[in-house]
Order: C-alpha cells, then structure tokens, then sequence
C-alpha cells in the first residue's frame, strides 16, 4: 500500500477533537484528492504534507524548540523524504531536531492535524502545511541536543507553559490532548 493510501486510510478512522480540527481534516483529504506529488516539498499550491512530533517525558514534560526561521515555540517536524510514511517522518524528524534517540509512539496513530501557512523564504512562496502529528515518548529525556541550524533554543517545559509557549488555538488543543493520554 502507498504512503498516499496508507494516509487516507488513517484519515478515514480519524476523528478530530474540535471545530478548527475538523477543518484541517477536510482540507488534507481535499489536498490528498490531488494525488501523490501533495507529498513533495515542491508542490506549493495550495501546499504540501509535511510531519511533526510532540515529544513528552515520563514526568508529562513537553519538549519544544525555538524554529530558527519561523521565530516561534513548536514541537519537532518538517518535510517527508522520498517514499516515507508521515509516521516515520514524524520520528525522524524527532530525533535529528532533539538528538534523542529513542522515540516511541505514545499512541499507534495520527495524534492530530493541522494546517498552517508557511511564509515565503529561500526561494519557496508563501504555501501552507498540511501537517500530520503524532505524540512520542523518551526514557531519555536528559540526552537532548540541539541542532543549531533548525533551532535557537531547545527546551523541557510543563504543559502550562508549554501553552503559553505554542500560543495559538491549535496548539492549546494538543495541549488538551496530552493531558487526556498521560
């Protein structure tokens, strides 16, 4: 089975937990009508699939990192490589952005969806991210390291402030989220 199946399949048994949710997940199923180039970092119009995982700890902790680019507090993620599965994009980009080496799922499915712009940079126009999250756990938390070239800062935070950190509706809602699964 295809990645683009694959996804469509978990899309169909997925249930959003909000008004905001339920818009992203129309929008990534209209954008998976497009076929399989949705997956390329190319495909710009109206954007592309791309990847992301909150990281927890055993003590409930989220951790974040200050995007260089965007300027912001997120949870790791990015773009998927050729023929990879968002899942395993999601831990990939994981463990390259923290350094940690041992991620596993807290749950075996998607965790969340969100749809985001992205302003133009690097020869890339303004495009949005249909993004697919997923929730992971390490026994190692003491273990991060920072890749300085995705992040200025690279922190363990409660969930009240990891609220704070992330700002926005979407992100309030993982928030909730984790709270109901740890």
């Amino acid at each position: 089975m295809t990645r683009h199946h694959s996804l469509l399949d978990d899309l169909r048994d997925y249930a959003p937990a909000d008004a905001l949710e339920t818009e992203h997940h129309a929008a990534l199923l209209a954008l998976l009508e497009r076929g399989e180039d949705v997956f390329t970092r190319g495909h710009f119009e109206p954007g592309h699939v791309t990847a992301s995982c909150y990281v927890i700890d055993g003590e409930a902790r989220l951790l974040l990192h200050r995007h260089r680019r965007l300027g912001r507090w997120l949870q790791m993620g990015g773009h998927l490589e050729a023929g990879e599965s968002p899942s395993v994009a999601a831990l990939r980009e994981a463990a390259e952005e923290s350094g940690l080496e041992h991620l596993e799922f807290v749950v075996d499915r998607i965790f969340d969806i969100d749809v985001h712009g992205i302003p133009a940079a690097k020869g890339e126009p303004d495009h949005r991210h249909f993004d697919v999250r997923y929730l992971a756990r390490t026994a190692t938390p003491e273990r991060i390291a920072m890749d300085a070239a995705e992040s200025e800062d690279l922190a363990w935070t409660d969930l009240d402030r990891a609220a704070v950190l992330l700002n926005e509706e979407a992100g309030w809602r993982v928030i909730r989220k984790i709270r109901s699964v740890v």
